[in-house]
């Protein structure tokens, strides 16, 4: 699948935000992967070629996170932690009934496409434990049985809401959504998008329109910069 046009020109619009062009990669890689699902081959190369670096320098920056896939996961990518602390409170047992269930195991997708699992080391919330994430939103407490719940729940289309409060979403359901916040500037990224949309979820509406204009037309880097920290602190 080759990129759209579109995306390109998002990804200048990137670029141009940052004194130093190659700083804009991970917000590249986070567009690119919003509209495949992963990080393809089309999409390491639209980097390079925007950003006048090589492939394999692309490359190393999309396999050091994990955040960015290299091939094609699943509409809701599930992790689980298997740490000690969750494991022995559960996790590894969760584990077991979702890949038994599913009929797949770890970095694998569902023959529909649809769940990806994956099994993570640390969740960074031991006192939550067993922990869940889909598509990177925590789901706090499982046992094996609410986390089939959950994922047949995702599987068939239906909406099922976090621990912690958003509704879990697909990736690419990001590139189109609308803030509630009418100043908010249309065309942000994906990534972008993703913020305000947590921070719209957890802060009273008119604080939104008050905050968001204000920030962004004072300084648009320190804006994403103070509203990831504010988003995240509210994780």
């Amino acid at each position: 699948m080759s990129l759209s046009q579109q995306t390109r020109e998002q990804a200048r619009e990137i670029i141009a935000r940052y004194p130093q062009a190659r700083s804009a990669l991970l917000p590249m890689l986070h567009l690119v992967q919003a509209e495949e699902g992963y990080v393809s081959a089309d999409g390491i190369a639209l980097c390079a070629e925007e950003l006048s670096i090589t492939t394999a320098e692309v490359a190393a920056v999309a396999t050091f996170y994990t955040m960015y896939h290299r091939k094609p996961a699943g509409e809701y990518h599930i992790g689980v932690c298997i740490n000690p602390g969750c494991g022995i409170l559960g996790g590894d047992a969760i584990w077991e009934k979702l890949s038994s269930r599913l009929g797949i195991g770890h970095d694998e997708v569902t023959t529909d496409g649809k769940i990806s699992l994956e099994r993570i080391e640390c969740q960074a919330a031991c006192t939550h434990a067993p922990v869940m994430t889909a598509n990177w939103e925590f789901l706090d407490n499982m046992t094996p049985e609410s986390a089939v719940a959950v994922v047949e729940k995702l599987a068939s289309g239906q909406e099922v809401i976090s621990t912690r409060g958003p509704k879990i979403r697909t990736f690419k359901g990001f590139q189109n959504y609308a803030p509630q916040t009418t100043q908010f500037p249309l065309n942000w990224t994906p990534g972008c998008r993703y913020v305000i949309f947590i921070f719209e979820e957890r802060c009273p509406q008119g604080r939104v329109a008050t905050i968001i204009p204000k920030l962004f037309l004072q300084n648009q880097q320190a804006f994403l910069f103070l509203i990831m920290l504010f988003a995240f602190k509210l994780r």
